[in-house]
């Protein structure tokens, strides 16, 4: 089962309550609960049930840039809205990381700005940068690895996984497994990334991967650059953003992506009956994997319902349901420990050798400087 050699070390605190209904943990509720739009905690707000009858009250969550396709979006919304009936809307559901701070900025003070965002990692940490982000505590922070979480508690992780090649084997004679393979003439036309890695989090994420492949490192992101641009000079590489449609179309046979996207993929194309046979592989010469960050806006429109919202996602049911679409829950070590992980979910993971690394906050923007320069020198439409 490979979920071992990716999980990393964390602290155990209030592991014997995570059976308990969600946020046992830390529900002693203040001798003055304060309102919801500041509360750090769900104590802060009054404990579980005060937060959560704030949550119904106000009706509704304003979410962002989550398909409901990805990472089990869909299944998380409808389990949100069942539990609490509270309706969740969507905004741009296929936009990028940038789009959602974006939205922050422009409908601050409105009632359409996202109560809540789905950022990439180094997104994350330049909202915080930004001072766009609310600090809050779930029940379960204690339990998110220290390199997972901000130390102010205005982003964590809460589900990731490893950058990917997705090929269509009805249209490629034979799919790539490495970064060095998508250098062969016969991928001429056929190679994508999923989205604009100045803008989109998994896209920047498969430049990250290509550096590692090419000699470079989480200090110098320029070979991932170098990288695409001479797969664009050869003609492999084609600037178009792939999804199921351009899949399915055979604009993008190739695609570099999360591996729970791609693995995603495969499972829709079959329900659907798409004549498409969708495989993925982890390319061992550039190995990288990374979490999505959950954070709430400073001035969401709907606050208690934002951090309700995170409660689900960081909960046993919300974690499992993650893990139901490949994407790596964040705590799977302490749901394992605990008894509370969807085991055979787990064994379905594929398998990937050593322990991941992560860049630094440091390295991130680093690396993001980069890629805004080069890649708008390499591509500048």
């Amino acid at each position: 089962m490979p979920a071992p050699r990716l999980r990393t070390a964390v602290v155990a605190v209030c592991l014997t309550l995570a059976a308990i209904p969600l946020g046992a943990c830390g529900e002693t509720p203040p001798s003055t609960p304060r309102a919801p739009s500041v509360a750090t905690s769900a104590a802060d707000a009054g404990g579980m049930t005060a937060l959560t009858a704030a949550a119904k009250k106000e009706g509704r969550l304003n979410a962002i840039a989550i398909p409901p396709d990805e990472a089990n979006y869909g299944a998380l919304i409808d389990g949100f809205e069942k539990k609490y009936g509270i309706k969740v809307v969507v905004e741009n559901p296929w936009g990028n990381s940038q789009e959602e701070i974006n939205a922050i900025k422009e409908h601050r003070g409105n009632g359409r700005a996202p109560d809540v965002v789905d950022l990439g990692g180094s997104f994350a940490q330049s909202a915080a940068r930004q001072h766009l982000l609310a600090p809050y505590r779930v029940a379960a922070f204690a339990e998110i690895p220290e390199n997972q979480k901000d130390p102010r508690a205005r982003w964590y992780n809460d589900y990731g996984g490893y950058i990917s090649i997705g090929c269509d084997a009805h249209r490629v004679k034979t799919c790539p497994a490495t970064f060095a393979d998508l250098r062969k003439p016969e991928y001429k036309g056929q190679v994508a990334l999923d989205g604009n890695p100045p803008r989109s989090g998994s896209a920047f994420a498969g430049v990250y991967a290509a550096a590692l492949a090419n000699g470079g490192s989480f200090d110098d992101i320029q070979p991932g650059v170098d990288f695409f641009a001479e797969l664009s000079r050869s003609g492999n590489f084609i600037p178009v953003e792939s999804t199921t449609a351009t899949i399915a179309k055979g604009r993008t046979p190739i695609s570099i992506s999360w591996d729970f996207l791609n693995l995603g993929y495969t499972d829709e194309f079959r329900a659907k009956g798409v004549d498409v046979d969708w495989r993925t592989a982890i390319p061992f010469d550039g190995s990288f994997a990374q979490y999505y960050a959950q954070a709430i806006n400073k001035h969401a429109p709907h606050p208690a319902a934002a951090r309700l919202w995170e409660e689900y996602l960081f909960s046993p049911e919300g974690q499992n349901l993650r893990l139901g679409a490949y994407a790596r829950p964040v705590l799977m070590n302490a749901m394992e420990k605990n008894g509370t992980l969807d085991k055979k979910a787990a064994e379905k993971l594929p398998t990937v050798e050593g322990t991941p690394t992560f860049p630094t906050e440091a390295q991130r923007a680093k690396a993001m400087k980069t890629v805004d320069r080069g890649w708008t020198e390499v591509f500048p439409g």
